[in-house]
């Protein structure tokens, strides 16, 4: 069963065509990964799916649910954790998550995540005396909050050390075991490798590559994924340009 379909999205900012004529489709349990340089059209096409911006044309599904007009629905059922979050100033890690839960039906436990990501203890601590990683896994702890049956996931692990990354990971796996619909944007290719089923690769706004790691490597000339990545968006090139 399809979770997420995307159909035809196009997005464009003026002269700048974000986003043009992307389909997608996520099955239930399934992880893709979004990939693409900086300004590939990674943001807009999260943000359109999200309904957090308007595309100019194309259709959205979530669960079944338009993410405009349901919006108030899909709330209760997705969890979304941005790469950047804002929060108030003082509020303590116990805090923010009592009045994150008190904003769905049937919230998870926030105790049981908060131990499951490393944060058991911090409950007294204020959220900006916390650590960029600490930081991190918080923003992935009330993502989850809702108890959602899809999760939209942007640059995982950014801050965090390789064994917090790893630690993570393990999280995300077990996640998915327990069917959990995952879309994760992120820019680490090993974290790719590990975590998603398949991947969609973007380009100045265009799906360059839809499949599996292995099946993006197999059509291109290399043997590893990130070289394969660098061959299919070009940024090799680019980069041995600027030498």
């Amino acid at each position: 069963m399809e979770t997420i379909v995307v159909e035809q999205l196009s997005k464009a900012y003026q002269e700048t065509q974000a986003v043009d004529c992307i389909s997608l489709a996520v099955e239930r349990g399934e992880v893709l990964g979004v990939l693409g340089a900086n300004g590939a059209g990674k943001s807009t096409l999260l943000e359109c799916i999200l309904g957090v911006r308007r595309p100019d044309s194309g259709k959205v599904s979530i669960l079944g649910m338009n993410p405009v007009r349901d919006r108030k629905a899909l709330f209760q059922r997705v969890g979304v954790q941005f790469q950047e979050s804002r929060y108030q100033e003082k509020i303590t890690v116990g805090e923010l998550c009592a009045v994150t839960r008190s904003l769905y039906r049937s919230p998870a436990d926030s105790e049981g995540l908060l131990s499951r990501f490393g944060l058991a203890g911090k409950q007294k601590c204020q959220v900006s005396g916390l650590s960029g990683g600490e930081k991190q896994r918080l923003s992935i702890v009330l993502a989850l909050l809702p108890n959602p049956e899809v999760l939209f996931l942007d640059e995982l692990t950014t801050g965090l050390d390789p064994r917090g990354r790893r630690e993570v990971w393990k999280c995300i796996s077990g996640l998915k075991q327990e069917g959990l619909t995952i879309l994760l944007v992120s820019h680490f290719m090993d974290e790719v490798e590990a975590l998603c089923d398949r991947i969609c690769i973007l380009n100045k706004g265009r799906t360059i590559f839809a499949g599996t790691v292995g099946e993006a490597i197999a059509a291109s000339p290399f043997t590893h994924f990130e070289d394969a990545y660098l061959w299919y968006t070009d940024e090799e090139e680019r980069q041995y340009e600027s030498v």
